[in-house]
């Protein structure tokens, strides 16, 4: 079970792999959640999402010690993107294998990065047999979410916040595998025992709610959401520090997700993906958990499929009611 001390030390192992990314408020965008929301940008990594903490953290993880050898994983996108990064800055190839739905602009971006797309059918097991048979070939596992050096990674996302702004009252995190939520909450647990940690999952792949409401881990899950990056069922491991140290998980739909989406666009001209939006729908949803309060939010990433939302292509001109950068 992954520690703070281990998420402390990932920080120190990823400083100079990813950005500290800053953190924005927006009055517009307060007025339509009804709480003060300081919104984490992970979606200005260089791959456009968080993913790069847990990569970055796991690959150096290797380089510590000493093991070499090309790398393989499986994802829908973000994760497969953030390893095709770490592996080629490292001297490495990644091999993903992603689901044929998978969003055409995330499969060219993990081509982009140095990555071999290895195409699966969509599921969660098709996606572990075709690592598996990666594996198999010789190439060392980096799994999207399910492994202590991911979780420890992705947790200095929340470490950065907590540092960047003080007073948080709730923290809530997006959650499809769970590896981000697990590192969240063990950061912020570590520097503030009484903030409120919560994790916003869709309704349409709501199979953490389900575990916790069943007091065990549900084996099989068909997602249906428009949160492509949140259709993974969540992780043993990560089950585990999310039910120990996560105070609710709240679900949304994809109509409010969507809704999120373009609340950010047109009130912060801030353009992020569904999985990324459904942190402020549960917010939205749920004011009688974060009303008046101060609330951080982990916006996770901004690799949209433009064909899907035409209406976040255009490069919009900066006017009165944008996000503000309040952290560096």
């Amino acid at each position: 079970m992954p520690a703070f001390k281990d998420i402390l030390a990932a920080r120190e192992r990823v400083r100079n792999r990813v950005l500290k990314t800053p953190v924005l408020n927006s009055p517009r965008l307060d007025e339509w959640l009804g709480c003060r929301a300081s919104l984490k940008c992970e979606q200005d990594q260089p791959t456009g999402a968080f993913k790069l903490r847990g990569a970055s953290n796991a690959v150096a993880r290797l380089e510590e010690a000493g093991v070499q050898g090309d790398l393989a994983t499986h994802s829908s996108g973000n994760h497969g993107a953030a390893l095709a990064w770490a592996a080629r800055a490292a001297g490495r190839r990644a091999f993903v294998v992603m689901p044929e739905n998978a969003v055409r602009s995330k499969v060219d971006a993990v081509r982009h990065f140095g990555g071999e797309v290895i195409f699966c059918a969509p599921g969660q097991a098709p996606r572990e047999e075709g690592l598996a048979k990666q594996v198999a070939l010789g190439r060392l596992p980096v799994p999207p979410y399910d492994h202590e050096d991911i979780i420890a990674g992705q947790g200095t996302a929340a470490l950065e916040l907590l540092e960047q702004v003080s007073g948080l009252k709730a923290l809530v995190a997006p959650l499809g595998g769970g590896g981000l939520l697990a590192g969240c909450a063990l950061a912020a647990k570590g520097i503030d025992e009484h903030i409120a940690v919560y994790g916003a999952e869709p309704a349409g792949a709501a199979d953490t709610a389900a575990s916790l409401a069943q007091g065990a881990r549900v084996e099989s899950w068909s997602p249906d959401t428009v949160a492509d990056g949140l259709r993974a069922l969540v992780g043993k491991l990560n089950f585990d520090v999310i039910r120990n140290q996560v105070t609710e998980v709240l679900l949304s739909d994809d109509e409010a997700i969507v809704a999120a989406m373009r609340a950010a666009f047109e009130r912060a001209d801030l353009r992020i993906e569904p999985s990324a939006a459904v942190a402020l729908a549960v917010i939205r949803k749920h004011r009688d958990h974060f009303e008046g309060q101060s609330v951080g939010v982990l916006l996770t990433g901004g690799n949209i499929d433009l064909d899907r939302f035409p209406w976040l292509a255009p490069a919009t001109p900066q006017a009165p009611g944008k996000a503000v950068e309040a952290h560096d």
